[in-house]
């Protein structure tokens, strides 16, 4: 046993996670999801950047992640701000294009996500040389708390749905919390053409699709503290429509 760690370090050592944040309006979340990301990879020992990608936030958000910048310097925290709000797929791609990781993650800034997590994905993907990690709600000790009764009736809906016409091979197919190789990532995102929420569920079935390994880690998802939920009437009209089309053309 002694010997594995003696050999682990090395390896960590060459790896590198690069973490996609994606920003709108996230100015109270952001300075505690970045000081909770810093925390457990100092913690971990794992070499990491954060790439945060804000979308023109009206609310000062480019303003805050400069000042943590300034905190825990440029080599950590990549600030790659776009002019407007232009989606999360092409967030991805922007983000993508600015990595210097050989693994990417992808989570959300509000807090929903809890980076004590990225370790148990980390030694997941080791563990099974797994091409995507995704965090799951719906196994084992995963779980929601703060919704109300109706969002999480839509969540299970939606996943239920979802199972039923894509058999995709993953248990929370909607989820937003994942662990890529770069260059899978890259091809998946190259493959995929929804926008929105139904972004996250095409990845996971072009991943079945092109015969990319999938390993789970349960979650615990929790409801933003600051800030409003994004999803809305039209999203829910959006992800149905865009089920649709997956269920047509996989």
């Amino acid at each position: 046993m002694a010997s594995r760690r003696g050999n682990s370090k090395p390896r960590e050592q060459a790896d590198k996670y690069s973490i996609l944040l994606p920003t709108y309006n996230e100015r109270e979340n952001l300075p505690l999801i970045v000081w909770l990301l810093v925390k457990y990879f100092g913690e971990s020992g794992y070499n990491y950047e954060i790439i945060v990608i804000d979308d023109g936030s009206p609310d000062g958000t480019l303003q805050i992640a400069e000042q943590l910048q300034k905190i825990y310097g440029a080599d950590k925290i990549l600030l790659r701000p776009r002019a407007q709000k232009l989606g999360l797929g092409t967030a991805y791609i922007h983000g993508i294009k600015h990595a210097s990781g050989n693994f990417v993650i992808i989570m959300d800034a509000d807090l929903s996500h809890h980076p004590k997590f990225i370790p148990q994905f980390i030694e997941k993907q080791k563990e099974g040389g797994f091409d995507l990690v995704s965090g799951t709600r719906y196994r084992g000790d995963g779980g929601v708390y703060g919704w109300d009764l109706r969002r999480k009736l839509v969540s299970r809906g939606a996943n239920f749905i979802s199972q039923v016409l894509l058999r995709p091979g993953a248990s929370d197919l909607t989820g937003s919390f994942r662990l890529y190789k770069k260059e899978v990532l890259e091809k998946l995102v190259e493959q995929c053409v929804s926008k929105g929420y139904v972004f996250q569920m095409e990845m996971i079935v072009r991943a079945r699709q092109l015969g990319f390994t999938v390993g789970e880690v349960p979650i615990s998802f929790v409801d933003r503290v600051y800030g409003e939920s994004k999803l809305g009437g039209n999203e829910i009209v959006s992800f149905l429509k865009g089920l649709v089309t997956l269920f047509a053309t996989t």
